[in-house]
C-alpha cells in the first residue's frame, strides 16, 4: 500500500491580480484561508412504481448551480492594505486565483476568475497585531488550468 502524497501549508496559495494585467501576487499576511465549493441541488419526488402508488416516491436530484467562495484570516499587512481596501470599496470584481502547488502533472493546478470581495473585517486586541478576515466570492465558475 502506498502512502498518500499530501500538500504542505505553503502549497495552497491565494493570489490577487496586481495593477499589471495577468500578473498575480500573494496577499501579504494571509495566515489561513479556505475555498468552499457548493452545489445548489434541485430535488423532485417522482413515483417509484407507476403500478403501485402505495410505494414511497423516489427523490431525483440535479445540480442547478455551483458557487465558489474563499474565506481567509490575516495579520493586517501594510503591503496589502491598499489592494484589499480599494478592492472592497470599489464594489467591482478583481481577478484571483488559487494555486494547488502540489498538484500532479495533468491535474488542476489553478482555479482562477473574477471575484467580489464581499466581506472585510478588522479586529484589534490590546497587545496583539491588527488582524483581518476576508470573504471573496467568485463571479461565476472559476477557470481551471492543469499542471504541465
Amino acid at each position: 500500500m502506498a502512502a498518500p502524497v499530501t500538500a504542505k501549508y505553503e502549497q495552497l496559495v491565494l493570489e490577487v491580480e496586481t495593477t499589471t494585467p495577468g500578473t498575480y501576487a500573494k496577499l501579504c499576511g494571509i495566515m489561513g484561508f479556505s475555498i468552499n465549493r457548493e452545489a445548489q441541488v434541485d430535488r423532485v419526488e417522482v413515483p417509484a412504481d407507476c403500478d403501485d402508488e402505495s410505494l414511497p416516491y423516489s427523490v431525483e436530484k440535479q445540480v442547478r448551480s455551483t458557487e465558489y467562495v474563499v474565506e481567509g484570516e490575516a495579520v493586517w499587512a501594510q503591503q496589502s492594505h491598499e489592494t484589499v481596501l480599494q478592492w472592497f470599496r470599489s464594489g467591482t470584481t478583481k481577478n484571483i486565483r488559487i494555486q494547488h502547488v502540489n498538484a500532479a502533472s495533468g491535474d488542476v493546478e489553478y482555479e482562477s476568475g473574477a471575484a467580489l470581495l464581499t466581506q472585510l473585517n478588522h479586529q484589534r486586541s490590546k497587545g496583539q497585531k491588527v488582524t483581518a478576515s476576508i470573504r471573496a466570492e467568485f463571479d461565476g465558475t472559476p477557470t481551471t488550468t492543469d499542471k504541465v
